[in-house]
């Protein structure tokens, strides 16, 4: 009896035994395969990880080209509301202009359109003739006339410049933010080919990292550069339209300010 027992105890140990340790291998070997797995999976590239860890001389031309497409932008901004405004109050104050019967009137409306620049042309004019004659309007003579036109070609002349002010920069930055940006390309793909060199391995977990921060610098030279030059090339446009008419406004003025601004 005693001996039976012995045996079932023996029996059962084994049975314990065998069943840990199949349980134990199992596990070992589930965590191997995972552990492979996690291996074999490829690593993903994220941009923002790529850029923050990008070699010093890629991440400068990021900042840089940044900084141009915030100006870009700030600039597109201003720029649309000073046209606007500028068109706007240009063409009533042209109304006004036609309908007055003398330059007093017409002084007038050109102290309440202050962003229209016929306006401030009209007002250059104005301090002028008054200044030359004393106050006193009437009809000019031919010195003075000359005088005249010759301040209202500086004026027409300023107003000009004011119209193209900040374009400058536009055109900067769509004709340099390329070229930064290729500067970034550059780099990145000479580092690259170091990297290769000094591990010994073209594998892509070497090459890829290097490659795509080198594309991304050109990627964010295109995002400045791109509105910037349809920007360039829209305002030119709108201030070629609002200036067609300084030169024959100017003549006009000079004109009605020879026959004592009537």
């Amino acid at each position: 009896m005693l001996n039976r027992a012995l045996e079932l105890v023996s029996l059962a140990s084994n049975v314990a035994s065998n069943v840990a340790s199949n349980v134990a291998s199992n596990v070992a070997a589930n965590f191997v395969d995972s552990l492979a797995a996690a291996a074999a999976e490829p690593a993903r590239l994220d941009p923002v990880e790529l850029v923050l860890g990008a070699s010093i001389p890629v991440k400068a031309v990021i900042i840089i080209l940044g900084l141009f497409s915030g100006m870009c932008w700030l600039v597109i901004g201003m720029k649309i509301l000073h046209l606007g405004r500028a068109s706007t109050e240009t063409a009533i104050f042209l109304k006004a202009y036609d309908k007055a019967r003398s330059f007093e009137e017409v002084a007038r409306a050109a102290s309440e359109r202050t962003m229209a620049p016929h306006a401030r042309i009209f007002a250059t004019a104005y301090n002028e003739l008054l200044r030359m004659t004393g106050g006193r309007l009437g009809v000019l003579d031919e010195s003075t006339a000359v005088r005249l036109g010759a301040v209202v070609r500086r004026a027409t002349i300023q107003e000009l410049s004011h119209l193209e002010s900040w374009m400058a920069l536009l055109g900067t930055i769509g004709s340099t933010a390329p070229f930064i940006g290729l500067f970034g390309t550059v780099y990145g793909i000479m580092d690259a080919f170091l990297s290769i060199g000094n591990q010994q391995s073209a594998n892509l977990p070497v090459v890829a990292p290097k490659i795509a921060e080198a594309l991304i610098a050109t990627g964010v030279g295109l995002v400045a550069a791109i509105p910037a030059v349809m920007a360039y090339n829209y305002f030119a446009r709108r201030i070629g339209q609002v200036a067609d008419g300084f030169d024959a406004f100017g003549d006009e003025v000079v004109a009605r300010a020879k026959l004592g601004g009537v």
